[in-house]
């Protein structure tokens, strides 16, 4: 995401990206058991559909065994499309970036409280399981980029990447889609922002290294928890807990200013490690952090849930009930200015917890906004001046 004030990533309206031409039937509802390595085996019907098919049971057993039957692991697809834009603006005063760069839609990470899920309902697929195993990448992003930028129109302004979906999610390592951006960056001037949960960003330190060292690049890592067993079904595909912190000290190392995003806050799940989040990511290098409550639209609200109660079914009544006091008793909140903190008593505690903790290990302490004056358009020397 961006700088080091920012609360939540998020794109202006998702249904102005393009859609690939994709075929899609409604699912049948048929509860199944969770698929290792997926945050969800439900390929739910999205709010667009105008068909649903009901599972029934036909004296059979048939629903019975379509349950018990074991899931095949659903194969990633990545499907290469041309975009017809990559500047996304950002209308929100919760965020704090003017633009974002979204390389790919959907996320092979799975994380099963991603906001992001609900984006691909416009692509009419579902923001279940296809949102992790149909991944669509932008293959002419660069292109788009550098021509964007080459308008005599474009001013520079706050830049994010990755802000609906992770910018090195698995296909990235093949692709290179983002590192051709940031070459394009690189090569402008233009200063940006990363926000991700992966380790593939060591790979683009050459690129963002020295950047940084003028002032025109910062990563934010996204750390959910420090419990491994819990991150493996909460974003399964993702990098572990201590590989992100590994990640975090190597980009200290080379110069990169590091922020801490612990992000979403679940109550009674990952709530409690917040304080320990902190501190392991400040030991590692980081010297920023911001933290966002879960929120839970459209779609992501009953995938949410139906985790829950497959893999917590214990704690689920507990956690919702939660949610809810600092939702002003409903299951989400989209309203500014409360949407990314939470409301009531438990808000406000959440909110002094974080600024505590950050006050107590030096977080947030020096504020330094990316250097924006250095732009330059591509093919423009440096130090030469616009002839209008």
């Amino acid at each position: 995401m961006c700088s080091a004030d920012m609360t939540s990533p998020q794109t202006a309206d998702p249904r102005a990206e393009d859609a690939p031409d994709v075929e899609h039937a409604a699912p049948l509802l048929v509860p199944v058991l969770a698929i290792k390595g997926r945050g969800t085996a439900w390929a739910m019907a999205h709010r667009f559909n105008t068909q649903d098919r009901d599972a029934y049971d036909d004296g059979w057993d048939t629903l019975q065994n379509q349950v018990q039957q074991t899931q095949p692991m659903p194969a990633t697809q990545v499907l290469e499309v041309p975009a017809r834009s990559i500047l996304s603006s950002n209308q929100s005063p919760d965020i704090g970036f003017d633009l974002s760069i979204n390389p790919y839609r959907g996320c092979e990470h799975g994380c099963i409280y991603c906001y992001a899920r609900p984006t691909h309902s416009y692509m009419d697929l579902s923001p279940g399981v296809d949102f992790e195993t149909r991944i669509v990448a932008k293959s002419n992003a660069a292109q788009l980029l550098r021509a964007e930028l080459l308008s005599r129109h474009y001013k520079p302004k706050t830049l994010n990447i990755g802000s609906v979906t992770d910018a090195y999610q698995p296909a990235e390592r093949r692709l290179g889609i983002t590192r051709s951006v940031i070459e394009v960056l690189s090569e402008t001037q233009h200063a940006f922002s990363i926000i991700t949960k992966s380790s593939l960003v060591e790979r683009d330190i050459d690129l963002i290294a020295p950047m940084a060292l003028q002032k025109m690049a910062a990563v934010y890592v996204s750390i959910t928890t420090l419990d491994p067993a819990l991150a493996r079904i909460l974003e399964p595909r993702a990098a572990a807990p201590h590989r992100r912190l590994q990640t975090i000290r190597r980009l200290a190392a080379a110069g990169i200013p590091v922020g801490v995003s612990v992000s979403p806050v679940i109550p009674f799940l990952n709530e409690p490690e917040l304080e320990h989040i902190l501190e392991a990511a400040r030991d590692a290098g980081a010297t920023s952090a911001f933290s966002i409550v879960l929120r839970l639209p459209w779609e992501v609200n009953p995938l949410f849930q139906d985790w829950l109660k497959t893999h917590l079914p214990d704690k689920a009544a507990r956690i919702m009930a939660r949610v809810r006091d600092m939702r002003g008793g409903k299951d989400n909140n989209s309203q500014f200015g409360s949407r990314m903190t939470g409301q009531g008593v438990w808000g406000q505690l959440l909110r002094q917890r974080f600024q505590k903790a950050c006050a107590r290990l030096g977080l947030n302490r020096e504020k330094s906004p990316l250097d924006l004056s250095r732009f330059r358009r591509p093919g423009q020397e440096p130090g030469q001046g616009e002839l209008f």
